[in-house]
């Protein structure tokens, strides 16, 4: 909060003088050194292709004055990036772009930093998901695979972006709503994913649109349904005569998960000044609203959605316990 100035023994007149020059002064806060976007992955994945697409807006419309630098540090399950960011306490020339995972992975693994020690700055979008096959492999819709699932445990092949993550979360949920055991196959990031998919090394994966598009389009892999609670209404075919619209919903192809989707976060360094919270703020805000970031969202079929400020940390309580409960039944909490 910002700091209260007592000065007793100073004039009226004073005070004011105060009163109107310090906002006007603070307002003026900007970065006068480059600013470094640090990405939870590696290259190639939603996470990283998000990071990517707010430093083209921020430098095509000039809404910093300074060069920004993207790097990615993906170890660790992205803890890495996080790690770092902790090391920046008061530093304002750093920010995170990760998802949910920043503040879930302290639940369920031992990782060298505190998600208090940072500053929440945003959600700028949220990821739907899908659960995808290989297209040329058996099981082409969600009966084939689930009935595979019942009928020899253990033998679908699950790919998902590290363990314990979002996709890890859901292939979770999906088994326990389904009485089915899959086995979970761990990779560094969703292109990676995308592509072992492609090749047929795994049976299934849980990629968001944005990661598995362009293997669908080349007719690699197929959507078998979307965790929505209506079917997408995304006009225009992908491969063939299949476009996202005719992509059934998983609750009515026999997964009683209604919704499941991903928040896309952005974090600052622990100790930063009101006034540079806020400039952030206001430069997220200025990024959702350009043409070529509701593109981003467009193509990548994802839910708009931001928050800021007390909504944001609202939301991130809600969800945190929401996820704590699910991790406490699969014993996936840390104990200490």
């Amino acid at each position: 909060m910002r700091s209260a100035f007592r000065f007793a023994s100073l004039a009226a007149a004073s005070i004011g003088a105060f009163a109107v020059t310090l906002p006007a002064i603070a307002a003026d806060w900007k970065p006068t050194r480059p600013v470094e976007f640090v990405v939870t992955a590696g290259p190639g994945g939603g996470t990283d292709q998000f990071a990517r697409v707010v430093q083209a807006v921020v430098q095509k419309h000039k809404l910093m004055p300074v060069p920004i630098i993207v790097t990615n540090k993906g170890g660790g399950a992205g803890s890495e990036a996080l790690v770092y960011l902790q090391s920046s306490e008061g530093d304002p020339t750093r920010l995170v772009f990760s998802t949910n995972l920043a503040y879930l992975m302290p639940m369920i693994t031992k990782v060298g930093y505190q998600i208090e020690n940072m500053t929440p700055i945003a959600i700028m979008a949220a990821d739907e998901f899908l659960l995808w096959s290989n297209a040329d492999g058996p099981y082409q819709d969600v009966k084939s695979l689930l009935d595979a699932a019942r009928a020899k445990p253990g033998s679908i092949k699950v790919g998902g972006a590290q363990s314990k993550d979002t996709d890890h979360i859901l292939t979770r949920q999906i088994e326990m709503t389904t009485d089915v055991k899959v086995t979970y196959v761990p990779f560094k990031s969703g292109g990676e994913v995308a592509a072992q998919l492609s090749g047929g090394h795994v049976d299934a994966n849980l990629n968001n649109p944005s990661e598995n598009v362009s293997h669908w389009r080349a007719g690699k892999v197929q959507p078998l349904c979307v965790f929505t609670k209506e079917r997408m209404t995304i006009a225009g075919k992908v491969h063939g005569d299949k476009g996202f619209a005719d992509v059934p919903t998983c609750h009515e192809s026999g997964i009683a998960i209604e919704t499941f989707n991903m928040p896309r976060t952005v974090w600052a360094a622990g100790g930063l000044t009101p006034e540079q919270v806020k400039y952030y703020e206001d430069v997220m805000d200025k990024v959702r609203e350009q043409p070529e970031f509701k593109a981003w969202i467009e193509r990548g079929l994802q839910t708009e959605m931001f928050l800021t400020g007390q909504a944001l940390k609202d939301y991130i309580v809600a969800d945190g316990n929401k996820n704590k409960a699910q991790f406490e039944k699969d014993g996936w909490l840390v104990k200490d």
